[in-house]
């Protein structure tokens, strides 16, 4: 009886992973990408450039408006002024520190998703912190003060909308591309001929193979066969030669 042990080849399958791989690598900032994938387009480099510095001049009015507003001289407790003043050095860390080095990594990926939400939910945070200092300015601020830190609001709010229908924009891209690379993927495989396996015969009826027989070390010349009387006999004396006859 003969059995057949078929084994299967994996090249085809894996030269078809490496060429996806390749292909869904990360864009560079507005030129050629790595592994193949498209390079990001001038009009989206240029839509988020426009963003950013929207938001970054906000920023900066932003900043000077806060430390023009008075706000120790509003008519409230003490302890309500000391609130707001907590608010607004709060957000002057963020616009500070925290927005600025946002800006840049989604400057340098400017396709990229995660970079891109990152500087979506920071621009909530701001947004929620700059309108509840425009609600105390209008209860205990002035007009002035009032009209300034909500156009400021306003231009914050405005940049975190846009950066929201780029979002939806850009993950529908990322979907399509998918999808595509998919399709792609499929049509190639079926193009590549799949190679035929490699067979391999075990015989079961072989007869086994009889083991080797040790040969004996051959004796070294000059050294003596004779068996060594066992231990407890007695030794036979050797032959004494018969005496000699002197001449009469």
């Amino acid at each position: 009886m003969k059995r057949t042990i078929l084994r299967s080849t994996f090249v085809s399958s894996l030269f078809f992973v490496a060429v996806a791989l390749g292909q869904s690598g990360p864009a560079a900032s507005g030129g050629p990408s790595a592994q193949g994938a498209e390079p990001v387009s001038y009009a989206s480099v240029t839509q988020l450039n426009g963003m950013l510095s929207q938001l970054e001049a906000t920023s900066k009015n932003t900043q000077a408006d806060l430390v023009a507003m008075r706000i120790e001289h509003w008519k409230t407790s003490n302890a309500s002024k000391k609130e707001t003043l907590t608010k607004v050095d709060s957000i002057q860390r963020n616009l500070q520190n925290t927005l600025p080095n946002v800006i840049a990594q989604l400057r340098g990926a400017p396709e990229d998703l995660s970079s891109t939400f990152k500087l979506y939910r920071n621009l909530e945070a701001l947004c929620d912190v700059v309108g509840s200092v425009a609600e105390d300015t209008g209860a205990f601020g002035t007009k002035d003060e009032l009209q300034v830190i909500s156009n400021d609001l306003n231009g914050f709010d405005g940049t975190r909308k846009q950066l929201a229908q780029r979002m939806e924009t850009l993950s529908a891209a990322k979907e399509a591309e998918i999808v595509r690379l998919r399709t792609d993927l499929k049509t190639a495989q079926a193009a590549v001929p799949v190679a035929p396996p490699k067979k391999i015969v075990v015989d079961d009826n072989e007869p086994p193979k009889k083991p080797a027989v040790k040969k004996k070390p051959a004796a070294k010349p000059g050294t003596s066969t004779t068996a060594k009387p066992a231990a407890g006999q007695a030794q036979t004396p050797p032959a004494q030669p018969p005496p000699a006859t002197k001449p009469q």
